[in-house]
């Protein structure tokens, strides 16, 4: 059994402990499709109660850190001390519509003494698969104790890679069309699955080859972020900078393959 810090169990334990609810909540959505109102309303107090569970977890874990959550936004903690960062339900519409595929995400994101922050934990939880994909910054990511690695694909014309589609309320389709032109007729396959956090950790895992998408908050990219990198993975903006949160850009791949799906995404856009 793999050995882990104590903030990845209490991450862990925040994650198992609001998972229950979210399942019969899921449990739930199935019947409310047919029904007048919707589920809209009903998944949107789903998240909530997730988000409030994780909280309450946190809490108790780590009184005086600060938080950046995906419903209340920023919460003020003791400024020396790191933050969660949580998103209680990544993949909504998934979940909205019945679509078993959805994430629990929690990070911690401490501050160095330059100002700079960083991610030092990460976790991305399934809660129907019961998958937890965890890592720490220096000692790799892992599925429960089963170290992962980025897939060792090399070449384009073998590679399946993940993206975003643009959707109601995102201006950004034309960007995206160009890039998705130079990438889709290089590489095997391009999958929409709609959790980018679960995209990152199947980039950690293998199980994709690569990964991009844009106007991502960083509850949706930091724990995943670290996966990726921990697995020996790189991640950068659309121009090969670290500059990711600040741009709201990723492309995510090994090494050969980040390369080489860089300069096709810099050629769309040049």
């Amino acid at each position: 059994m793999v050995s882990h810090s104590g903030l990845i169990t209490v991450m862990t334990r925040a994650a198992r402990k609001a998972a229950p609810r979210l399942r019969r909540d899921f449990g739930e959505v199935e019947q409310l499709q047919v029904s007048k109102k919707g589920p809209g309303d009903f998944v949107s107090m789903a998240d909530k109660r997730a988000e409030q569970s994780i909280v309450e977890e946190l809490r108790n874990a780590r009184a005086d850190w600060g938080m950046l959550l995906e419903e209340r936004g920023e919460v003020e903690g003791d400024p020396s001390k790191p933050r969660w960062i949580v998103d209680p339900l990544d993949g909504t519409t998934n979940f909205l519509h019945g679509i078993p595929h959805f994430a629990i995400s929690i990070a911690v994101e401490d501050r160095k003494p330059n100002g700079q922050a960083e991610i030092t934990h990460g976790l991305v939880y399934q809660p129907l698969t019961d998958e937890s994909f965890w890592a720490e910054k220096g000692r790799g990511s892992w599925l429960h104790d089963r170290r992962l690695r980025v897939s060792a694909r090399r070449y384009l014309d073998e590679a399946v890679i993940g993206t975003g589609i643009p959707h109601l309320g995102r201006s950004d389709a034309p960007r995206w069309t160009k890039i998705y032109n130079a990438i889709a007729p290089e590489v095997a396959g391009i999958r929409r699955f709609g959790s980018a956090a679960l995209d990152f950790a199947w980039v950690a895992a293998g199980r994709m080859d690569g990964f991009w998408e844009d106007d991502l908050d960083p509850w949706d990219s930091a724990a995943g972020l670290l996966l990726v990198k921990e697995a020996g993975g790189f991640v950068s903006d659309y121009r090969g900078q670290d500059r990711m949160v600040e741009r709201r850009e990723y492309l995510a791949a090994n090494g050969d393959l980040h390369s080489r799906l860089h300069k096709l995404l810099a050629g769309a856009l040049r």
